[in-house]
């Protein structure tokens, strides 16, 4: 099971206190900015502001991730009656998007302090070469003590407007800047052993160790109506985060000061532990791109991938799905169809297709050129599971 028991031991270790500098990545979901009602609560988003700019004055770097820009837009426009479609989450994101980063430019020049607005979609992060220059700009911002305030650029990306997607977008961002710290600030306490809305004597889990199927099946739906993420999304996102060895914490945004305890170490929500031995971070962007593709492989080229930390070699492939360039991100499916890896292909989808269940020696002869013997070098590969040997 990855949930502690709810007892001293369950409480977020010591490692998760940033009385050392650290850098935070603080996600305000909807339901958090606009205290339940249908607009912005300015007063809290203030109290907010304050407890970051103490933070930043106590040498941490903070990174907001803000939700709300459709509900800015919606506030804007005197709550339009519209479709439920998707050009109307644009519209109300083109409004409302620019609205909300000025109200955080007001908010925080109370403190002397700017901000810089970065709007990212998934493309940003799967691409290596838009992954590395987002992560030079962030870094840019935050070592010239400028704040940034990201977003999903929701106006222009269509596929991603989805449920959670400050959630994920949140991880991603904290992978981007090697973050300490991913706070996830949310409607509710934290994640409970049920829902707490329907079951009265559901209980906060304080500590989770390993992200298994056990915790992912304490995950609910959203209740509020406002935001596009319900707990099963930050779960995901703390998945991401903790293989990247950044700490992570579901809490309550009901009150500012929460930033505060946290950042002193002191409890409150859901913790989830750093992995021990994170993922290397040149490979941090594979995990965060999202996956174009499937290759199944037999039972031997798994244990050689697990056990001998070998690459995965054409004769190992059983199956190709999906259609995939080389050089995309790809799961790695093992012969019970759980996903073992996650690893760039040498080659596209149609190529590997016909060299599956081939020796490598074969590989030129059967396409009339090659990238190399493997399908998939170790270098490009991160894998998920772990040998049990």
């Amino acid at each position: 099971m990855g949930a502690g028991k709810q007892d001293k031991k369950s409480l977020c270790p010591k490692s998760y206190s940033a009385r050392s500098k650290k850098t935070l990545v603080l996600k305000l979901g909807t339901g958090v900015l606009t205290r339940g009602a249908a607009k912005l609560d300015r007063a809290h988003m203030v109290e907010i502001v304050a407890r970051c700019a103490a933070a930043v004055a106590s040498g941490h770097r903070i990174i907001l991730v803000s939700s709300g820009a459709i509900a800015a837009g919606r506030e804007h426009l005197n709550f339009p009656d519209l479709p439920p479609s998707i050009s109307s989450k644009q519209l109300l994101a083109a409004v409302g998007q620019s609205r909300l980063i000025r109200i955080w430019e007001q908010l925080f020049s109370i403190y002397g302090l700017n901000i810089g607005q970065m709007l990212l979609t998934r493309a940003d992060i799967e691409d290596r070469e838009r992954f590395l220059n987002a992560r030079d700009l962030l870094n840019a911002l935050l070592d010239h003590g400028i704040i940034p305030v990201v977003n999903e650029n929701d106006a222009v990306a269509v596929a991603e407007i989805k449920v959670g997607d400050n959630d994920n977008l949140s991880a991603l961002v904290a992978v981007l800047a090697e973050a300490d710290l991913l706070f996830l600030l949310t409607d509710t306490d934290g994640l409970y052993t049920a829902d707490p809305h329907v079951h009265p004597d559901a209980e906060l889990v304080r500590h989770i160790d390993n992200i298994d199927d056990s915790v992912r099946s304490l995950a609910g739906e959203s209740v509020s109506g406002l935001g596009t993420g319900g707990m099963a999304t930050k779960i995901q996102a703390a998945e991401i985060a903790v293989r990247a060895g950044i700490g992570v914490v579901i809490a309550s945004g009901a009150r500012s000061s929460v930033i505060g305890d946290l950042l002193e170490g002191r409890k409150s929500g859901t913790c989830f532990a750093p992995h021990s031995n994170p993922l290397e971070r040149r490979k941090l962007w594979i995990f965060g791109a999202p996956a174009a593709g499937g290759i199944s492989i037999d039972a031997g080229a798994a244990s050689a991938m697990l056990k001998g930390k070998s690459s995965l070699l054409p004769a190992g492939i059983t199956a190709v799905s999906g259609s995939f360039a080389r050089g995309a991100v790809v799961r790695i499916l093992g012969p019970d169809g759980g996903e073992l890896a996650r690893g760039v292909p040498r080659y596209n989808s149609d190529a590997l297709s016909l060299m599956m269940g081939r020796r490598s020696d074969d590989i030129a002869g059967i396409l009339g050129y090659e990238y190399g013997p493997v399908a998939v070098h170790r270098n490009d590969l991160i894998m998920l599971q772990d040998s049990e040997d």
